[in-house]
């Protein structure tokens, strides 16, 4: 009788312990998504100005193997870091990438046409990137469903003609189930999941997901100490595929 307790007091410890596990999680107090990454896996980071001046050979070297570097924001603000970290990335062994953050109060027009006159030819470099996530008040008041898809729609028919590749779509949790997961499902999906596995929002249906924005690597000198971390779903034959032609 007195195994029987101890194995129904052990159960019950562990079972304890689960729960207390899970709701650490569900409350963002834990991260856990390193163990979800798989063997060998393919990752890399992205950047803007916030990481100041990068050294990319220096990321290479800590098995980062792209990096996507924040380029255009609305439809004039161009990135201060842009023009050195672009030029950086393309001398170094990285595969690079260029993104757009996407303003809600600009059209899709103006701003597509904006971040090809800044990166220009992107022949060799990976697919162009829009992001899309909540800014400012815009949680608190979020836009019209049909005005994002008329101006999202418009921006990414402009930049697949002008670069003949389907751009990838950057976007959070909450912003892919308002807006991008029922209209946008034929781009490529980049989400931000730093808290749970990527697996639990979208199933297998993602090409990189960000995993982690408390990375602390060395090689950037900015006033931001962290650096956001990302993992491809598939093998660096996949990353060749995603090329601009």
């Amino acid at each position: 009788m007195n195994k029987k307790k101890r194995v129904v007091q052990l159960l019950l410890i562990v079972i304890l312990c689960m729960v207390f596990f899970a709701g650490t999680v569900l409350k963002k107090l834990v991260k856990i998504n390193s163990v979800f990454l798989g063997a060998n896996p393919v990752t890399g980071v992205d950047i803007s100005h916030y990481q100041g001046t990068v050294d990319m050979e220096k990321l290479y070297r800590q098995d980062v193997t792209f990096a996507y570097i924040k380029a255009t924001e609305g439809s004039e603000s161009v990135d201060e870091k842009f023009a050195e970290n672009w030029r950086n990335g393309r001398n170094s062994k990285l595969h690079i990438g260029a993104y757009h953050f996407f303003s809600f109060d600009s059209s899709g027009d103006k701003q597509a046409r904006h971040f090809i006159a800044t990166v220009g030819d992107l022949h060799g470099t990976l697919v162009p990137v829009v992001d899309v996530e909540y800014y400012g008040d815009k949680e608190k008041n979020p836009p019209d469903s049909e005005d994002v898809t008329r101006e999202l729609s418009e921006f990414l028919d402009i930049l697949e003609k002008e670069y003949g590749v389907k751009p990838m779509i950057y976007t959070t949790q909450k912003v892919y189930m308002k807006y991008i997961k029922d209209t946008f499902g034929e781009y490529p999906l980049w989400l931000r999941s730093v808290y749970y596995p990527v697996q639990m929002v979208v199933g297998k249906e993602w090409t990189l997901w960000q995993y982690s924005d408390t990375e602390v690597l060395d090689g950037y000198d900015g006033e931001e100490k962290y650096i956001d971390r990302n993992v491809l779903h598939g093998s660096e034959e996949t990353l060749r595929k995603m090329l601009c032609p």
